[in-house]
């Protein structure tokens, strides 16, 4: 096995969300060797002085079901909302189907509830050849966010039991609400936990990256992200590294955030816009010098990102532990923390 290859026992997917969050399993990874221990116990192995960076994206209700002109039922994945109003999207066959419809066409006109019609503008490709997502124009009042509020339902992942609340997908520090995909790294965290960290000298900071559709097909790479680090995170990152505390990102997608407002000495900025940042092998990481993220599935575009901050040997050593222990894979399975 190699951090980028193993196979994923179907038995080892989290089925559904614990009611008890905290109280997953975290498997602690450093140069030293291999812990295993509950969320709860995060503290133990922080020190005074690092830095927790979190993300206050909360989770859409991304999901709707449609009508083609043809009377075909169909389900939008709401994924990424741009600038000018429109929105990527991704349509699948009905409401659990799995894959995207292969035969959606440019102009294409889509009956969504309440009367809103969506219209399918052009591919929005993140690899050639691929048109698993559109660009698309929803006409609606107040705002298709408020819209799906009413409307919609989360993305709902194919190896969950059932139907999952909203509340399940959101986080202890949401705010802001944009995310198609849940920043699942940040959900085994209570307020009681949150409050443990800061009486023990752990200090916490926030960026806001909204997630897209984050399950990407074999090949293609991580889209576009929209993202916010504010100048007082900025100013806490610089500080805790210079006080030689560790930056620890919670989950990919702060790690994105971070390294993408960070120059080439790892000196972070304030910083807002879209992301293209791949990290991996030729772009290691320059500022997060710790990660608590979910399991990946086998060649995930995450599982480089991982690599990076904490090199290949110790994410294949943890992988290689999670596999033999039997941790609980996916956005509402267990947990890992990375010290290199």
């Amino acid at each position: 096995m190699t951090a980028l290859q193993f196979e994923l026992p179907p038995e080892l997917a989290a089925a559904h969300p614990r009611a008890d969050r905290d109280r997953s399993r975290l498997l602690v990874a450093r140069p030293s060797g291999i812990e295993h221990a509950v969320f709860a116990e995060l503290e133990a192995f922080l020190h005074p002085g690092d830095l927790l960076v979190v993300n206050t994206s909360a989770t859409l209700a991304a999901a709707l079901d449609g009508r083609r002109a043809d009377g075909r039922a169909l389900t939008v994945h709401f994924a990424t909302a741009l600038d000018d109003g429109r929105w990527i999207v991704e349509l699948r066959p009905a409401a659990d189907a799995t894959g995207p419809l292969p035969d959606i066409a440019a102009g294409e006109r889509v009956r969504l509830p309440d009367g809103v019609t969506l219209t399918v503008l052009e591919p929005a490709a993140p690899a050639p050849g691929v048109t698993r997502l559109w660009l698309a124009e929803v006409g609606v009042e107040g705002g298709v966010e408020h819209y799906l509020a009413r409307h919609g339902r989360p993305i709902r992942y194919g190896y969950l039991d059932g139907d999952v609340p909203l509340a399940n997908y959101q986080t202890v520090f949401a705010r802001d609400p944009g995310s198609a995909e849940m920043p699942s790294a940040g959900r085994p965290f209570t307020a009681e936990l949150v409050a443990g960290l800061v009486a023990a000298g752990i200090a916490l900071a926030p960026i806001t990256l909204h997630t897209g559709v984050s399950s990407q097909e074999a090949g293609e790479p991580p889209m576009p992200e929209r993202f916010t680090v504010p100048a007082a995170t900025a100013r806490l990152v610089n500080s805790t590294r210079a006080a030689g505390g560790r930056v620890v990102a919670v989950g990919t997608t702060v790690t994105r955030a971070l390294e993408s407002a960070a120059d080439r000495s790892g000196r972070v900025r304030p910083a807002a816009g879209w992301t293209e940042l791949v990290l991996g092998p030729n772009r290691p990481a320059r500022v997060v010098g710790g990660l608590i993220t979910g399991w990946h599935a086998p060649g995930a575009s995450h599982l480089q990102l991982l690599q990076a901050v904490a090199g290949t040997p110790l994410v294949a050593a943890a992988y290689e532990a999670a596999l033999r222990e039997r941790y609980l894979w996916h956005e509402f399975g267990d947990s890992c923390l990375l010290l290199p």
